[in-house]
């Protein structure tokens, strides 16, 4: 049986805490079924601070400071939302080394409303300067990027969802993956938003770059391979987060650009996952024909 992207994450931390005594795992009353074990077999580095998101931020700032690799792991809005200003004083101002580990985004929690969606989360934490920020399409690339970065001293976010890829692809920590080239326009899908991406390119002829680390982005690879003048964006988050580098890549190039992801509104309904994917347009049949329109 695959492993879900939050199983991945409580393998991939629990190896690495067993094995790097800099480790250290902080948790806000979240998952910690998934850590019982770890945490009777390594008390003195697996802590539930319990539902105190901001605490558990300004603690994980203080242990970085003493020499530790803290990650922190809540749901999305906990984490992002409540603790932004922690991330923003405590890890971005001071410069240390973190790893922020949400799962829930944007409305895995999908009737539960909009306390517990976070559509905004990339966005909030792509105006810090410094905060490095991943979104892993499946398991496997989670622990691939993960193992990669975690230790790089920069304050990171992993953005793990319900939402997948039907198959993992080669991730490395701040390169896109060239998926395949084309002449009428580049495709730009970020992370789990692969899915409904791919079925709906089939039989145009177009490059589709695919993202797993949207900060640091990777401009040399997006200058090298664009062809032509039209981009599409393609996020499951806030569309349109990654304009701005996508932009500042192709400076002096003439670029039209389209981007397709979560509309910025205020939900009113709320039913499953996939019945929100389908409000919002993220659906590959949707997906074609914006893109279809926008060529």
């Amino acid at each position: 049986m695959v492993a879900t992207m939050r199983q991945q994450m409580a393998r991939t931390v629990g190896d690495l805490l067993q094995t790097d005594e800099r480790l250290i795992l902080l948790l806000a009353d979240v998952s910690t079924d998934l850590f019982k074990s770890l945490a009777r077999k390594k008390s003195e580095r697996v802590i539930n601070v319990g539902i105190m998101e901001q605490t558990m931020t300004s603690v994980a700032a203080g242990l970085a400071l003493e020499g530790f690799i803290p990650v922190l792991h809540t749901i999305a809005p906990f984490l992002v939302e409540r603790s932004f200003e922690q991330i923003k004083d405590d890890f971005c101002y001071q410069r240390l080394g973190g790893n922020f580990i949400s799962i829930g985004a944007s409305y895995d929690y999908s009737t539960e409303g909009m306390t517990h969606h976070a559509p905004g989360d990339v966005q909030i934490l792509r105006s810090l300067p410094g905060m490095q920020i991943v979104v892993p399409g499946t398991a496997a690339e989670f622990d691939e990027l993960f193992r990669d970065s975690y230790a790089n001293g920069a304050p990171t976010y992993f953005r793990l969802s319900v939402l997948s890829n039907p198959v993992s692809h080669p991730a490395r920590f701040g390169k896109l993956t060239v998926m395949r080239r084309g002449e009428q326009a580049t495709v730009i899908a970020v992370g789990p938003a692969l899915a409904c991406t791919l079925p709906a390119l089939e039989g145009l002829d177009v490059t589709l770059l695919y993202c797993t680390t949207v900060a640091p982005f990777d401009e040399e690879t997006l200058r090298a391979v664009h062809r032509g003048q039209k981009v599409v964006l393609v996020e499951p988050y806030y569309e349109g987060v990654l304009a701005q580098d996508i932009y500042h890549a192709l400076h002096g190039v003439p670029v039209e650009l389209t981007a397709i992801g979560v509309p910025r509104a205020i939900p009113t309904h709320y039913g499953t996952l996939e019945q929100h994917n389908a409000a919002n347009g993220l659906t590959p049949q949707d997906v074609r024909r914006r893109i279809e329109a926008f060529l």
